[in-house]
């Protein structure tokens, strides 16, 4: 199987699902980062891979695959590494359940794009950010509900799934937007995942692109960080000539992670 490259951006939720699944399923791959402030992703260039315009984009296998959720289930169906969707059909019926709650009915709600809309509509920062708080805090309910019966130390028992990996960027999602009535389900859940290698290689803090748009101020073209393979990466997260640029570059207080 050929090498993989992630088109994606250090804060962009649906990149940050792929990125763990790789690292679950320990595929080395490099990263493109496009600045989504800049509208990078709606360059001609990126717009031959994803007519959308939207992160992320998985070049793997001599294909190329976009929507986090259908480049995860591929990674799941070709790749060995924990298996993310159960075997009993009705099991795996409810953990697709789960993880399209967040990343079909709430994500979605709250990303840069729909927040222009809600800009638009003429509402102040304050506005939107309530907007995107309450969008998370209702998808963070119904979910906290809906796996209850199922939970452990994951959503489903004790075994990392697609659920997972759709929870723990959305919570990272939840604090940008100031959500304080957070489940405590789901914050048990978040500190069983970050404690595994392929979860904290994936933070956003632990990117290279994080440190180098904060020091080379906005890009609008792309920008390839070599990485090397994820089931090395410890809590450092990247390293080699990312690794480099992250260690170079890392600030005390990083100004594009503070909103």
């Amino acid at each position: 199987m050929s090498e993989a490259l992630l088109h994606g951006f250090f804060r962009s939720g649906a990149s940050y699902r792929v990125r763990i699944a790789l690292g679950l399923k320990g595929i080395a791959y490099d990263n493109a980062s496009y600045s989504l402030r800049d509208g990078a992703q709606r360059s001609p260039a990126f717009l031959a891979l994803n007519p959308q315009g939207l992160v992320p984009a998985l070049e793997i296998d001599g294909a190329v695959l976009t929507q986090s959720l259908a480049i995860i289930e591929y990674l799941d169906e070709t790749h060995d590494g924990p298996r993310l969707l159960p075997t009993d059909p009705i099991l795996r019926a409810k953990v697709r359940a789960a993880a399209q709650t967040i990343a079909c009915d709430t994500h979605p709600i709250q990303n840069l794009k729909v927040l222009g809309w809600v800009r638009a509509l003429g509402q102040d920062e304050a506005g939107v950010n309530a907007w995107g708080a309450r969008v998370i805090e209702e998808g963070f309910a119904a979910l906290d509900t809906f796996i209850a019966p199922y939970a452990g130390k994951f959503c489903f028992g004790d075994d990392v799934t697609l659920a997972d990996v759709c929870l723990v960027p959305q919570l990272v999602n939840a604090r940008r937007f100031g959500v304080k009535d957070i489940p405590a389900r789901l914050l048990a859940i978040e500190e069983t995942c970050l404690a595994l290698p392929a979860f904290d290689a994936a933070r956003p803090e632990n990117q290279p692109d994080a440190h180098f748009g904060a020091y080379h101020g906005r890009y609008r073209l792309r920008h390839v960080f070599r990485r090397s393979d994820p089931r090395r990466c410890g809590a450092g997260g990247p390293f080699g000539r990312a690794g480099a640029l992250r260690r170079r570059f890392a600030p005390q207080s990083d100004p594009v992670l503070s909103r």
